[in-house]
């Protein structure tokens, strides 16, 4: 399993992921297997957002379909900032 990792800010959290909800056809069709968004406790503007491939060369090429979300007017109006996504390969999880 691979995951892009993606780091936010963004203007208003509630306005963003209704945003990001609108996506969720595309992602699928885009092979995501899942999604995790987290919050920062001391900054809720402030979000992580982990999307799940079965390969890491399908999260290497989400990063070009999420360059065109990220030029669509309703996330440049609510993204402040964001860090390049990273690929990530899961190598161990265990749940205690």
């Amino acid at each position: 399993m691979a995951t892009l990792h993606i780091e936010n800010t963004v203007r208003d959290y509630p306005e963003w992921k209704s945003v990001f909800d609108k996506f969720d056809r595309m992602r699928k069709e885009q092979n995501v297997r899942g999604y995790r968004i987290s919050r920062h406790h001391d900054d809720p503007n402030q979000i992580v957002i982990e999307l799940d491939f079965d390969t890491a060369d399908q999260a290497t090429s989400f990063r070009e379909v999420l360059a065109k979300i990220w030029a669509t007017p309703q996330s440049r109006d609510q993204l402040v900032s964001h860090s390049e996504p990273q690929v990530l390969e899961l190598v161990d999880q265990r749940a205690l």
